[in-house]
């Protein structure tokens, strides 16, 4: 099952980059013989300033046809890792091909994308800067693999 990250906004070379290139890359090691991943990421800017409308255009077009669509939203479903892990791997043994994870812009998800969510996740009722959004989506999208593979990583 591949994993896309749909993210408004750019990931500039720093310690957020560099953190989010090693978890995926981490990741992909570790879930290619789980059957996840490749995990690639697609970002979106709306240079326009449209708002969260043209920002919902723009990443329905990254979000393949017919993926698995979670949304990272306050307003989501909190998780243990080992329950993200295993929603992971429920959808992976459903036959899904895809899975598109999004986190929206400074204002959050439009509506009518939010609404069309297959599931919702949060990392708490707090607001989260986009980029640090993505460097915990990558982290726990390697400790799901390692979870689901036996590794000793997460230990709790």
């Amino acid at each position: 099952m591949r994993v896309h990250l749909c993210a408004v906004g750019r990931l500039r070379a720093g310690p957020e980059r560099a953190l989010v290139d090693d978890y995926l890359k981490r990741f992909d090691r570790t879930g290619r013989g789980l059957g996840l991943g490749p995990a690639s990421e697609h970002e979106v800017e709306d240079r326009k300033g449209g708002g969260m409308a043209a920002e919902a255009a723009l990443l329905t077009r990254v979000i393949p046809t017919g993926a698995v669509l979670a949304v990272m939203d306050e307003r989501g479903q909190q998780a243990s890792s080992p329950e993200f892990a295993e929603r992971l791997a429920g959808w992976r043994d459903a036959g899904r091909q895809d899975l598109a994870f999004v986190i929206g812009g400074a204002d959050g998800i439009a509506p009518d994308l939010r609404d069309r969510a297959d599931h919702a996740f949060s990392f708490g009722r707090m607001v989260w800067p986009h980029a640090l959004v993505r460097v915990m989506l990558a982290e726990q999208l390697y400790r799901a693999a390692t979870i689901l593979a036996g590794l000793p990583y997460h230990r709790a």
